[in-house]
C-alpha cells in the first residue's frame, strides 16, 4: 500500500509536531516579540508542511520536489531564527530541544524525499 495522502508521509506528520513545538516556545517570548521573531518563527514553522502537503497534492514528482525543496528553506529559516531567539536575553533559559529534535528530524527526512524524487 503506497502514499495515498500526504497525511499518509512520516515527514508531514513530524512537521506537525513541530508546529506544536514552536507556537509551544514562543509561547514564552515577551509580547514585545508578537509580530516579530514569534509570527517569523510560526509562520516558518507552518509553512514546512503546508508545501509538504501542497506539493504531494501536485501532479508531477517535479512539481512535489519544488515544493519540499520550499519547505527546507522553511526549515533553513526556522533554525536560524531558533538560533537568535537562544542568544536573546528573554530566549537563553526556554527549553528548545523538542522543536531542535524535530526540527533536525525533518530537514533529515526531507533532504532523504528530495533525493529519491531526483532517482
Amino acid at each position: 500500500m503506497g502514499i495515498t495522502s500526504y497525511r499518509d508521509l512520516t515527514v508531514w506528520q513530524k512537521s506537525i509536531q513541530l508546529v506544536k513545538a514552536v507556537y509551544e516556545v514562543t509561547e514564552h517570548f515577551p509580547k514585545s516579540e508578537q509580530c516579530n521573531l514569534v509570527s517569523q518563527m510560526r509562520r516558518c514553522a507552518v509553512s514546512i508542511p503546508s508545501n509538504i502537503a501542497e506539493g504531494q497534492r501536485r501532479s508531477s514528482r517535479k512539481d512535489f520536489r519544488h515544493f519540499l525543496f520550499h519547505a527546507f528553506g522553511s526549515g533553513a529559516e526556522l533554525e536560524t531564527q531558533i538560533e537568535i531567539a537562544k542568544q536573546l536575553p528573554f530566549g537563553a533559559g526556554l527549553q528548545y530541544e523538542q522543536a531542535d529534535q524535530l526540527l533536525s528530524e525533518v530537514m533529515k527526512m526531507l533532504n532523504v524525499l528530495i533525493t529519491k524524487l531526483d532517482e
